[in-house]
């Protein structure tokens, strides 16, 4: 007699197959959900700001070791000096509420405070360097990514989802492996004076900067970019005028001008204007989170331009740092984070989607009623 078979016995026959085909198609989405135009291009904005900064490092350090000038103060002084000649005098030709008078009329207070959190967030990490390690600067100068993350849970409402956090521990473990490349090469070499006050200067600093980027992603959405740069580049330059004659006139009396000198000032103006111009635009369209992320390459880019500069020694680590820094990165910015709304919206698609990253939201969705109701 012929053995009963599964399916006449009425057990439903396994489907090996069709869960194999189900993970497939979930993999074959994946490529298309991250590497959309939107997230490639805030990739390629991001890491033109790590090359600004990756300028003003370079600049810096050459000034530092070539030249014995140590002005982090005069170069931060020259560019609020350029934003405040470009986007200040901006406001001062606006009319009606946009105006400079009418906004330091209202807000004076506020933007006295973002320019004294944006002057010494450079300061005192510069000047950690002269007390503390190059790996402590590194890995405490990430501190300011998770306070920025409870800013913007607290301030501007941001709902993160689980990748998120894994993005940021990816992000962070790319740091790590950098750091370790470091120690391998040999660049650890100044022990410092004084390790723990350098290392309060670089975690205050850090927290400054997730102040400063938190103001600054908040004042860009919800008002101007000109405004934002325009009331820094007016408190920064006389914060920074101020500093600068109480702690760095003796240095700047010490240096013998050339015209190589100054060319390298102007460089790092020039760098440091364009970061400063560029960043609003990028934290528009995604957030000052992404940006912070983003920007960890700055430190590879530094040290790539080094090995023909300074004589750095290369790392295959230094590659593998950077290829799980960007994977980090295109993982924060593959998912958009949610805003929770104080009022319960009659359009869910706005709760759901919310501001953050909605520029790259918009082009992912398929449906039209949904963009009609956001924008």
């Amino acid at each position: 007699m012929e053995a009963e078979s599964p399916a006449s016995a009425g057990v439903p026959e396994p489907q090996p197959q069709g869960a194999a085909r189900t993970v497939g198609r979930l993999l074959r989405r994946v490529p298309g959900k991250i590497f959309t135009w939107d997230i490639l291009k805030t990739i390629a904005l991001g890491q033109m700001l790590s090359l600004c900064i990756c300028g003003t490092a370079i600049t810096s350090q050459y000034l530092a070791e070539k030249y014995r000038v140590n002005t982090p103060m005069l170069q931060s002084f020259i560019n609020y000096c350029l934003l405040f000649l470009v986007y200040t005098v901006m406001l001062a030709f606006r009319s009606g509420s946009e105006n400079l008078l009418e906004i330091l009329r209202r807000k004076w207070w506020k933007y006295i405070l973002l320019g004294l959190a944006d002057v010494e967030a450079n300061y005192l990490i510069v000047r950690a360097y002269q007390y503390t390690t190059l790996t402590s600067v590194q890995l405490l100068d990430c501190f300011g990514i998770p306070v920025l993350m409870a800013l913007s849970w607290f301030i501007l409402r941001a709902r993160y989802r689980v990748i998120h956090f894994i993005a940021v521990f990816v992000c962070l473990l790319g740091v790590g492996t950098m750091v370790g490349a470091d120690i391998l090469a040999g660049r650890e070499d100044n022990s410092g004076s004084d390790v723990l006050i350098g290392d309060i200067l670089v975690l205050l600093g850090a927290s400054l900067y997730a102040v400063s980027n938190v103001c600054e992603e908040y004042i860009v959405k919800k008002l101007s970019r000109q405004e934002f740069l325009g009331m820094v580049g007016l408190f920064g330059t006389i914060i920074s005028g101020i500093q600068l004659l109480i702690v760095e006139y003796k240095d700047i009396a010490r240096i013998h001008w050339d015209w190589k000198i100054a060319l390298l000032f102007v460089a790092f103006a020039l760098c440091m204007f364009c970061l400063y111009s560029f960043m609003p635009l990028v934290i528009k369209v995604t957030s000052a989170t992404s940006v912070n992320l983003g920007i960890l390459t700055a430190d590879l880019y530094s040290l790539f331009f080094g090995l023909f500069l300074f004589s750095y020694k290369f790392s295959g680590l230094y590659i593998l740092s950077f290829t799980i820094i960007m994977v980090g990165f295109i993982l924060y910015c593959s998912t958009p984070t949610r805003t929770a709304e104080l009022v319960e919206s009659s359009v869910p698609p706005v709760t759901s989607i919310g501001i953050d990253n909605l520029g790259l939201k918009l082009e992912e969705s398929g449906l039209p009623e949904t963009h009609s109701a956001v924008l």
